[in-house]
């Protein structure tokens, strides 16, 4: 049975570093939130900074290194507030699990065991204004028995009164090295064949997400075995090929509407995210040395307006056509709007 249970485990949990020390390439977060567990002084936390850098991870070692395994289950109340973020959830689970005092028995196990309780909030960003204006009562109320760790990508999403409670970590995104030598150790491990190109590509794809390579590698080596290409890679993430890329990009320059919407319907045909066309575009247009600075500004305020629609559900052939229309039309130098006068 125990076979069994190894091999369906992600990867993400199997290879989640255990300790604050082991999480990588945040040198200045891992400093300082070392000198917090010796001392066990625990101020109230936000950590903040794109998917995939290590924030709950390393949120979930402090609690482990503080509490160990019999505490943790008692000590830490874990919250993902996209699920758990309105105001009733303030006045009802985190304030009743806050408001319990803890014992003052000291170290255990050869684990510090201060006396208060951590309450993690994952996806802060998430939460309604309304359910954070609650929250500052309740961690000022509470604060000698419970400390509050916020964990967000956006930090301009939480209310400054509740930032400016929070000692602020911010966690950058990872370097290609970083993630190339993660990647390496886990294809070790568990017996992946990895040339080059794909791991260059696996890099490329998860623009600094480690998880996501993570996952992208866990799901090629279950559907295409232990020897993976790029193409398998690309495959598996849902990234658009960059042939495809390119063609819409040289429709759009060739200044030929019949070819640029025959590209747009090639795109919609395949099924291809529109939202992840319209990021990998932006790419291509802002690395283009053809193109004047004007030029690449006009397409991408024009990307940004699209991409926005798309959220507030528009249709992705009509924003694709639109945005495509546009390009040409600062490609080739025409106004930005059309006089009918």
């Amino acid at each position: 049975m125990a076979p069994l249970i190894q091999s369906t485990q992600p990867w993400v949990e199997k290879y989640r570093p255990r300790q604050v020390k082991d999480v990588a390439h945040q040198d200045e977060v891992i400093r300082v939130l070392t000198n917090t567990l010796e001392t066990t002084s625990c101020p109230h936390m936000l950590f903040y900074g794109p998917p995939g850098t290590g924030k709950t991870t390393t949120a979930l070692a402090i609690c482990h290194q503080l509490f160990g395994p019999e505490l943790y289950k008692s000590r830490v109340l874990e919250l993902n507030a996209s699920d758990d973020r309105g105001i009733n959830v303030v006045r009802t689970k985190i304030k009743d699990f806050a408001a319990v005092a803890v014992g003052t028995r000291g170290r255990q196990g050869g684990y510090p065991c201060p006396p208060y309780k951590i309450i993690i909030l994952d996806e802060a960003d998430s939460m309604t204004e309304d359910a954070q204006n609650a929250l500052r009562r309740t961690m000022e109320t509470y604060s000698k028995v419970t400390r509050f760790i916020f964990i967000c990508n956006y930090i301009s999403r939480i209310i400054e009164p509740l930032a400016s409670r929070c000692a602020k970590f911010r966690f950058k995104p990872l370097s290609d090295d970083i993630m190339t030598n993660r990647i390496l150790h886990i294809c070790t491990e568990e017996g992946l064949n990895l040339d080059p190109e794909a791991l260059a590509t696996l890099s490329s794809i998860s623009q600094g997400d480690l998880r996501r390579a993570i996952t992208y590698l866990q799901s090629a080596a279950r559907l295409f075995g232990s020897t993976i290409s790029d193409k398998e890679l690309i495959s598996v993430s849902g990234v658009i090929p960059q042939a495809v890329v390119q063609a819409l990009f040289a429709a759009c320059k060739s200044g030929d509407f019949d070819l640029a919407n025959k590209e747009v319907n090639n795109v919609i045909a395949e099924g291809y995210p529109v939202s992840q066309m319209f990021l990998q575009l932006m790419e291509v247009i802002v690395e283009a040395n053809d193109i004047t600075d004007e030029q690449k500004a006009r397409i991408c305020s024009k990307l940004g307006e699209a991409d926005k629609c798309l959220i507030d559900g528009a249709d992705e052939y009509l924003q694709l056509l639109d945005v495509a229309s546009n390009t040409m039309r600062a490609l080739c130098n025409m106004p930005q709007e059309f006089s009918y006068t």
